[in-house]
């Protein structure tokens, strides 16, 4: 969650007001006990830093043993030993979780919160009747300050995390939640290591930082890459299913909303997109953005594929990531925002042709790992073979609803159109339902005359004339022969009837042109034509879709063919 401008502003007045002046009087009133020297301190902060850098990540929470470290550099050196070493430890910490430029803000909040812990903790253990002289032991009693200690460390860390959660993220204080779980765990595995580090220390002195160092950094290795892998093979079945799930959708646009709505969350990103690759492979066009895993609405003007790291993709054919802006910097074409620092892009390929760029970013520096780009390739793999799946459906589609000839809408489709219409007239969606069926005059004189590739050329070059005129009005399609059907929705029966006049006229106007089959050099012809046009409409002449379309053509050879043709006849019951 964003922390506004002010905010972090503040963060940073406070940290220069506390924590100079507040180790200066720390310092004073609780010196460091340099009996041991300062090079054993100096090992005990590099064993620090080390765990530091090898968290465990839990739940997205990360789990370090340094703390236990920081509890014997506490008992060993003071107060101002522990609070000094844990200041300078944390940035390691930190690193670790790869902040972005809006986060920094993070490295003095978590200074101030691990200034107040280590102190009012410390100050906690010494007013109870805790002590610094162990002499080299540390009795029953004393392990029970510790234990104290600890709790007071846990209770206030825990504290001071929900204040801060109100403060800047406006939050409700909350002090037990899932976090402050895992914290309460991390505190019970991390205080036997404290105490047993102690404890070998005062016998055998710095000896101790590696015999237990080296196992506890070993341990922190080993459940850290056995927690990644356990991740990766979790983020490796959620991309498996994710994948038959898109092989399975049969709209293009369904397919492509699925995949941004859902690669946000397998691979942690801010932002994703999706490119296409258009205009014979010079441009790329952004189809769809996401923004913290939820779809919003990008303009963004067309690219050259020649630059930027979508150009980069398309030329090598291999996904491509990079670290930190100073890597891509040298690419940028302002296509990602200025906080942007890691990139992840992979390439979108469809019959061995890389046909559009998927892209990740995150404002965190490192945030992806070379599994993540493995599963991207797996992923976008998958959404190649979903756009082609969906293609071809799309296209056995239109065939099975057009006509070969005049790539309108056929009679089938018509058919469950008109049924379609017809219930939402009644449900009282619709107010009106009109049909217009039209039949061009002597049609087989025409193949007589011309030849049948003739007749298909008027056909072809009327359903062009038809769609045009019709637009969005209503559905055309091609009834059969040389029959056109229009269905017009909240179209009442007296402006279908003009509507159908001014068709009429359209057609009978301005003559077709054909290319003569009987002649031997195909002369070029204009051709009149005229049509027969019948119109009836619901629920005035119809209660039902069949009795519609059977009252429009019964006007249409009445009242049109019957009267002497090139007419328009309305239905009269």
């Amino acid at each position: 969650m964003d922390v506004s401008k002010g905010k972090q502003l503040t963060v940073w007045i406070l940290w220069l007001l506390i924590i100079p002046a507040g180790l200066m009087m720390t310092l004073h009133f609780y010196p460091l006990n340099l009996d041991r020297g300062l090079l054993d301190m100096a090992f005990f902060l590099i064993l620090m830093g080390i765990l530091s850098y090898i968290p465990i990540i839990i739940n997205n929470i990360p789990i370090s043993a340094y703390q236990g470290v920081s509890l014997a550099v506490f008992l060993v050196f003071g107060l101002s030993a522990e609070i000094i070493v844990t200041q300078l430890a944390f940035v390691f910490l930190l690193l670790t979780l790869r902040l972005g430029k809006n986060e920094i803000y993070r490295f003095p909040l978590n200074s101030l919160i691990f200034f107040f812990v280590c102190l009012l903790s410390g100050m906690s253990y010494y007013a109870i009747g805790g002590s610094a002289e162990f002499n080299g032991m540390l009795d029953a009693s004393h392990l029970w300050y510790v234990i104290a200690y600890q709790l007071a460390y846990f209770i206030l860390n825990s504290f001071l995390i929900a204040f801060v959660q109100v403060a800047l993220h406006k939050k409700k204080f909350t002090l037990f939640t899932n976090d402050t779980l895992w914290d309460g765990v991390a505190t019970l595995m991390i205080l036997p290591i404290g105490i047993i580090l102690f404890l070998v220390y005062q016998q055998m002195g710095m000896v101790s930082i590696l015999l237990i160092g080296i196992p506890i950094i070993s341990m922190s290795l080993i459940l850290r890459l056995y927690y990644n892998s356990k991740e990766m093979n979790a983020h490796l079945k959620e991309a498996s299913e994710f994948g038959q799930q898109l092989t399975q959708s049969l709209q293009k646009e369904e397919v492509l909303s699925l995949f941004i709505d859902r690669i946000s969350a397998i691979i942690s990103a801010e932002g994703a997109y999706i490119f296409d690759v258009f205009n014979k492979e010079i441009e790329i066009q952004l189809l769809r953005y996401a923004e913290n895993g939820k779809e919003m609405d990008k303009r963004m003007k067309a690219m050259r594929l020649d630059s930027g790291v979508c150009g980069t993709v398309w030329k090598t054919r291999k996904a491509q990531f990079y670290h930190s802006r100073k890597e891509w910097s040298h690419l940028d074409t302002g296509v990602f925002p200025e906080h942007v620092e890691s990139i992840l892009a992979v390439p979108i390929v469809r019959n061995s042709l890389v046909v559009g760029v998927v892209v990740m970013t995150s404002a965190k520096k490192r945030a992806y790992e070379q599994y993540q780009m493995m599963i991207m390739d797996i992923l976008c793999s998958y959404l190649g073979v979903a756009i082609e799946n969906a293609r071809h459906h799309e296209k056995a589609r239109q065939q099975s609803e057009r006509c070969a000839l005049t790539n309108l809408y056929n009679f089938r489709y018509f058919d469950a159109k008109l049924q379609e219409e017809f219930n939402k007239l009644d449900m009282n969606i619709l107010k009106s339902l009109s049909v217009i069926l039209l039949d061009i005059d002597r049609f087989k004189s025409v193949n007589d005359t011309y030849g049948h590739q003739s007749g298909n050329e008027i056909l072809t070059q009327l359903a062009e004339r038809l769609d045009h005129i019709i637009g969005k009005r209503g559905v055309l399609a091609r009834y059969g022969g040389e029959e056109f059907v229009m269905l017009l929705p909240n179209m009442e029966k007296a402006e279908a009837y003009d509507f159908a006049e001014f068709i009429r006229l359209s057609i009978a106007n301005k003559p077709f042109v054909v290319h003569s089959d009987l002649d031997e050099h195909r002369s070029k012809l204009l051709v009149p034509i005229t049509a027969s046009i019948g119109v009836a409409a619901a629920p005035t002449d119809a209660e039902d879709a069949q009795a519609l379309i059977r009252h429009a053509d019964r006007a249409m050879y009445t009242g049109a063919k019957q009267a002497g043709r090139n007419k328009v006849a309305q239905y009269v019951g």
